[in-house]
């Protein structure tokens, strides 16, 4: 197997597991799964859009990929700071004794 046949295998697994977790983002039984489904499906696109620089030998590809996770990284951090904050999927210690 040559290096370029390697990263396509690499490539069409990721696009596998990206389906998989869209599965997981559009049936998640509670929000918090959804929001880590879409975190997994950014990292995901991030690492496949870095292969694809990679098998096409264009660095703008591998660029982007870096920008897309940074911003991927703190909207995932303001989706979690709204979920605290909104007490989604959390239970609360005080919900049962009347306090």
């Amino acid at each position: 197997m040559t290096v370029v046949s390697l990263f396509m295998w690499a490539l069409i697994l990721l696009l596998f597991s990206a389906m998989l977790t869209l599965i997981r983002l559009l049936l998640g039984p509670t929000i918090p799964d959804r929001a880590v489904a879409l975190d997994s499906m950014t990292t995901t696109t991030a690492g496949a859009m870095v292969l694809y620089g990679v098998i096409t030998k264009q660095a703008v590809f591998i660029d982007v990929a870096l920008v897309y996770a940074v911003l991927s990284y703190i909207a995932t951090l303001y989706i979690a700071r709204y979920l605290v904050r909104k007490r989604v999927g959390i239970a609360c210690k005080c919900e049962g004794d009347g306090t």
